[in-house]
């Protein structure tokens, strides 16, 4: 049989003599609307649409398809499981936020500890600067009262007072904060694992390394005063010529320079105390430990640390501006006696307690994250919590043991 064009062919052998009909374009979908139907050219692609991706070579049966082309996770695709988080940050490389936020939650797992030893910190050093500036508020009070009666000895023995209290509680705090960040450290080791540690029990494990903290106090105590001494001195020297605008310059080029040196030095070695108590190593090996790790990140490292002491100055005003109105107010309607001065060194050292007692903690946590985050970075030491927290899951609590983790012979990066 012929349509007139020939002789039709031969149907091959082992074919159906029914043959489909010859291809066509599919016909118009009825949820198409009218004139917008596309024209498919042979293979099935319409015009003006990218060819559809081919699958790789070595995709065999069962094998997921990567998606087309602009597309989003075709099928067979799996989201990246969540991160590890036993305790109070993920197992993983952290951001500031999780920074921050573990800061946070480690004073909420632990509020007894961490509170008790900062509100005794906080007093201890509260005590001079409050019992300073109760002087020098009754005196300025007395001075408002009675003009004619100051003496040139009041004003500077006034002055004293007040910048020899603000001078003791410094050097006091120097040496109460590093020990409280070597103490709180120890209990930030056991949180990141979700454990907690009493006071008692921090305190025992870290009076052995008392002695490297108090090390590493001194020599950054060296570090810091020995640019202020050697510039006083030149500066006094500098004084007896009369050269006094010269002494006025270079005392303003110098506190700018002594900022950015303070800045630097402090971020190099803001990780020495937890190096101290969770690495054990003495107080030498442990800046240049600090040293090394900061090495690399030192921008983000200072960037952080920078933030945290705006936002812990800015809270601990807010909380303490309140006690430090009333101490002042209160000196000013009662000056001359001692009982106004007591009032108002009470009310003072009761602000400034309350502020500190919520800023230290804060500060030495995100110090002690920051030697955490910065291992995991440099040394793959995720990899070592991961392992030692699903263990510890599994086990169903965390053992003591996992202080030891922290040592850097545990690194999977030496």
């Amino acid at each position: 049989m012929s349509d007139g064009h020939g002789p039709m062919p031969e149907t091959p052998s082992g074919w159906s003599a029914e043959q489909p009909p010859p291809y066509s374009a599919p016909p118009a979908s009825p949820w198409t609307a009218p004139g917008s139907q596309q024209q498919v050219p042979y293979g099935g692609q319409p015009h003006g649409q990218p060819p559809y991706q081919q699958a790789p070579a070595g995709h065999g049966p069962g094998t997921p398809y990567p998606p087309y082309a602009g597309q989003g996770p075709g099928y067979g695709y799996m989201p990246p499981p969540p991160a590890l988080r036993p305790g109070i940050i993920p197992l993983h490389p952290l951001r500031l936020g999780d920074v921050l936020d573990g800061t946070i939650k480690l004073i909420r797992s632990n509020p007894k500890s961490v509170l008790g030893l900062s509100a005794a910190a906080a007093l201890v050093v509260s005590v001079p600067v409050a019992l300073g500036q109760a002087y020098v508020f009754d005196s300025a009070a007395s001075i408002a009262a009675d003009p004619g009666s100051v003496t040139t000895g009041d004003l500077y023995g006034s002055l004293a007072v007040q910048y020899g209290g603000t001078l003791i509680s410094l050097a006091v705090q120097f040496v109460v904060v590093t020990m409280l960040t070597g103490v709180l450290t120890r209990i930030l080791g056991r949180a990141v694992f979700g454990g907690t540690v009493s006071a008692g029990e921090a305190w025992r494990l870290v009076k052995g390394r008392v002695g490297a903290l108090f090390g590493v106090v001194a020599l950054m105590a060296v570090i810091m005063v020995v640019p202020l001494i050697v510039f006083v001195l030149l500066m006094a020297a500098l004084a007896t010529t009369g050269e006094f605008t010269l002494v006025a310059v270079a005392t303003l080029l110098f506190i700018v320079a002594y900022f950015v040196y303070y800045l630097f030095f402090k971020t190099r070695f803001a990780f020495a105390p937890a190096a101290v108590v969770l690495e054990g190593r003495g107080p030498i090996d442990a800046m240049r430990r600090s040293w090394q790790l900061v090495t690399g990140d030192f921008w983000r490292v200072l960037g952080i640390l920078l933030l945290t002491w705006i936002l812990v100055g800015i809270v601990s005003t807010v909380l303490a501006f309140p006690f430090s109105f009333a101490g002042t107010m209160f000196s000013a309607m009662g000056a001359g006696t001692a009982a106004t001065a007591i009032v108002s060194a009470l009310f003072l050292t009761i602000g400034y307690t309350i502020g500190s007692m919520l800023t230290y903690p804060f500060e030495a946590g995100v110090a002690g994250l920051l030697y955490a985050d910065r291992r995991m970075r440099a040394e793959a030491f995720d990899l070592v919590l991961q392992t030692a927290a699903i263990e510890q899951q599994r086990q169903g609590w965390v053992h003591s043991s996992a202080d030891d983790l922290w040592h850097p012979s545990n690194s999977a990066r030496p």
